[in-house]
């Protein structure tokens, strides 16, 4: 519904115009009425109207000069004089002004306005609809854009470039002039990238709105530089430039990127780091240079947030097993888990964090490692019947395979701790009785040993009987019940997410007769571990 203004320093009128047009039928509405152009100007400021129905001669200020103050904020603004003024020059200057009508109150009724109303309506609407078919447009030209943009750097990266004039007037015909030139090929990365999906609900919402602030930047500078879409999270910019011995191509790069990552954190909040490449001076430059930035995993992993790094054609890593401190990992952040303490778990976590940075250890190996422990305290919280996420194995595993920078696995991995330290949590007030509670977290915390009802209820300083009884009367099962239960759970776990055959999930579970396990875990489940795992293998 369109907005109307109205002002007339003679309120009879006011009063006339709003209650003998019938405003809603024409699909419009007042949105004010004001006896001098002072008021209506400021009140424009607030909410501008698409109408603007007013006198010429009020005290304050007058039409003429409200109209030109306010058709300077809206140009589309429709106007229309009704004034007692017919002198010449009131009608040049409102000529001038570009008012849409001029009519003159001593021989003006109501009725004469609708069809004037339904003109400007109509208008409107018609300019609304070729600007929204123009956004339209504009958007499929800009995705056109990137698209081909794509595909070119996708060709010269991954198929042979047999013709050199051919890439040399593809690449020119995007704007950026190659021939006689030197180009430095950049890769950029965002930072955080799954966070940056969930703000903007895709990627391809989020890849668009990159995009035009980096086309932005680099269309507003004096450089000749052009964005190059790649994989998700990914771009190319390639600089191109002139050989002289007075520019230094990398210095000219750096600053442009730089304005470049000022923009994205401005106008998107993201971070985004770049990798510069070797100086290319042929096509053939142009393609190892970009793949080597796009092979260059590990130094990409160890990056800080918004880095600017050159590539590197090697990357030490440490070539110690990781898994030599997995056990001693995994009790501290099961301690802190535990504790539920959130303070404590961003600390605990950044401290392995800076351990495996100053290790350089490789990237796959890091993720497997973090994921491997995140697994095992799952494991450990479900068998507290306490934690029941939405994310399945699987889930955590595609999270991890994603995942492209060390402060990005940290920040992951902050987030699936608190969740698991939450749960347990809400966890412990579920029961009325804090001994057993702490007896279900012993039970989680050694899966891996036998479990007697005598060791427990010491552990409390309770006497065993009275511990059963207890027990029973809290959960609705006998303690060794639970254990059993709790242990076949574990191993249906471990067979489902884990290739361990069966005698080593019997050991893991601190059985020593394979036999007995087997027969214990037929007993919950009605079938034989490796009949089990064939049916998840078959289901899957």
């Amino acid at each position: 519904m369109r907005s109307v203004m109205l002002v007339d320093d003679d309120y009879p009128v006011l009063e006339l115009l709003q209650e003998t047009i019938p405003w809603e039928a024409l699909g419009l509405r007042v949105a004010g009425c004001f006896e001098n152009g002072a008021a209506a100007l400021e009140a424009s400021l607030r909410a501008m109207p698409d109408i603007l129905i007013t006198d010429i001669g009020m005290p304050k200020m007058d039409g003429l000069e409200l109209i030109s103050l306010m058709k300077k904020r809206n140009a589309n603004l429709r106007v229309l004089i009704l004034s007692c003024h017919s002198e010449f020059e009131y009608a040049k200057r409102a000529l001038q002004l570009q008012v849409h009508d001029y009519l003159i109150k001593d021989t003006l009724t109501p009725e004469d306005l609708i069809p004037l109303l339904e003109k400007f309506t109509a208008s409107l609407n018609e300019e609304q609809r070729q600007d929204v078919e123009k956004d339209r447009l504009r958007l499929a030209a800009d995705r056109s854009r990137d698209v081909m943009r794509e595909r070119w750097m996708q060709a010269t990266l991954n198929q042979p470039i047999l013709q050199k004039v051919r890439w040399i007037e593809e690449l020119e015909s995007f704007g950026l002039p190659a021939a006689g030139r030197n180009i430095l090929p950049t890769a950029g990365f965002i930072d955080g990238l799954r966070q940056a999906r969930q703000r903007f609900a895709s990627d391809d919402i989020l890849r668009f709105a990159v995009s035009n602030v980096i086309d932005e930047v680099l269309e507003g500078s004096a450089d000749h530089a052009l964005s190059f879409p790649y994989e998700s999270g990914k771009w190319f910019v390639l600089h191109s430039f002139r050989p002289t011995l007075t520019v230094n191509g990398y210095d000219e790069t750096r600053r442009l990127l730089e304005h470049v990552q000022d923009a994205l954190y401005r106008c998107l909040k993201i971070s985004m780091s770049f990798m510069i490449g070797g100086l290319c001076r042929s096509h053939d430059d142009v393609k190892r240079s970009a793949q080597a930035l796009l092979a260059s995993e590990e130094q990409r992993f160890y990056r800080s947030m918004g880095e600017m790094m050159s590539v590197q054609s090697s990357y030490p890593t440490e070539a110690a097993d990781l898994f030599a401190y997995y056990d001693e990992a995994s009790e501290a952040f099961l301690e802190q888990v535990m504790k539920h303490d959130s303070e404590s778990i961003h600390a605990k976590t950044a401290e392995w964090i800076r351990f495996i940075r100053s290790k350089r250890y490789p990237p796959g190996l890091v993720k497997e490692w973090f994921l491997k422990l995140l697994l095992d305290l799952r494991l450990k919280q479900h068998a507290l019947c306490a934690f029941r996420s939405s994310l399945s194995a699987e889930s955590l595993h595609k999270d991890a395979a994603e995942i492209e920078s060390l402060p990005e696995l940290q920040d992951w991995l902050v987030g699936q701790l608190l969740m698991l330290a939450a749960a347990i949590q809400k966890n412990r007030y579920a029961s009325h009785r804090k001994e057993v509670q702490e007896a279900c977290e012993y039970v989680a915390a050694h899966l891996d040993q036998r479990i007697s009802l005598e060791e427990v209820a010491g552990s409390l300083h309770l006497n065993a009987s009275y511990f059963s009884r207890l027990f029973k009367k809290e959960t609705g099962e006998t303690f060794i019940e639970y254990v059993i239960r709790t242990k076949i759970d574990r191993a249906k776990q471990l067979l489902d997410q884990t290739a361990y055959p069966v005698v080593k999930i019997t050991e893991m579970l601190g059985y020593d007769n394979q036999s007995y396990f087997i027969k214990l875990f037929k007993g919950c489940t009605g079938m034989t571990p490796m009949d089990y795992r064939n049916r998840s293998l078959r289901s899957g």
